[in-house]
């Protein structure tokens, strides 16, 4: 079995935030094969990928090296990417049939494009610590699957330093998955529109260097506060960094980015020898 290590959102190895993505299997294997090799793997997620009828249909699941996620933008960028220039699919876009839904892939330009549902959340008040744990005081902060704190001041965002346990504790006991992303609308001039960082203790790290599930919540939230077309962020995860555009588009949020394959590699093991 064949997989790929990809640096998603990105142009640039070594950037952006490393997937592996497996070549596409008959049938899942079982879910402890699949949490041992993104273990293995090591990377921020892997994408594990199954064939359906449809040439261009796929069931798809993330893991990261921890836990089994119910969403992964990046590794869903890096299984497009797989798809399209290490397997040949070719010829409109590319289905994922997922746990958060049908997310639909395609080329735009010279960026991949993804379609996911549109997310519910609110605006809350700021709840008790979470300032103290982030080391500043949000403007707003809204509950969704993450928590989301906006800032006003942009140059916030990379000096923050929070205590993951308190985030992990304040999101989980809003209903969250223990996670908690930040935000800023960037200064006038700058070559993004928006710089954010998550932090992710709920998934067993301390920070993500490029999250597409955390844009496709901050989409929607920021939409109609910029100039109209797609908004462009900035993750800025120290010394990597990662680029993304997110825009609404019938009830959808659309979440592009580009990628790149850093390494093939071939399994020496299989779910069905790993039984034996």
């Amino acid at each position: 079995m064949r997989q790929w290590t990809i640096d998603a959102f990105t142009t640039r190895p070594f950037r952006g935030n490393a997937a592996c993505v497996l070549e596409p299997m008959e049938a899942w294997a079982p879910d402890d094969w699949m949490q041992r090799l993104a273990a293995e793997n090591g990377a921020g997620a892997t994408a594990f990928l199954t064939r359906t009828d449809q040439a261009k249909r796929f069931g798809i699941r993330w893991f990261t090296p921890t836990t089994e996620v119910p969403l992964c933008g990046h590794a869903t960028l890096a299984a497009t990417h797989a798809l399209l220039t290490e397997l040949g699919v070719a010829g409109g876009p590319v289905i994922f049939d997922s746990a958060s839904g049908q997310i639909t892939a395609r080329v735009q330009a010279d960026a991949y494009e993804l379609s996911f549902l549109a997310p519910t959340f609110r605006r809350i008040a700021t709840p008790a610590g979470l300032a103290d744990a982030l080391g500043a005081e949000p403007a707003e902060v809204w509950a969704a699957p993450y928590l989301v704190a906006l800032f006003d001041e942009a140059e916030v965002i990379p000096q923050l330093q929070p205590r993951l346990s308190a985030l992990r504790r304040i999101s989980a006991d809003l209903g969250g998955q223990g996670n908690v992303g930040v935000a800023a609308i960037a200064p006038a001039g700058s070559d993004f529109d928006v710089i954010d960082r998550f932090f992710a203790p709920g998934y067993g790290f301390r920070e993500d260097p490029a999250t597409g599930s955390f844009h496709v919540i901050l989409t929607p939230i920021l939409a109609d506060r910029l100039a109209p077309g797609p908004i462009r962020f900035h993750q800025a995860y120290p010394g990597r960094g990662a680029e993304l555009t997110g825009r609404l588009e019938a009830g959808r949020v659309v979440i592009g980015g580009r990628a790149v394959t850093v390494a093939e590699s071939r399994l020496r093991v299989s779910p069905k020898e790993d039984a034996l």
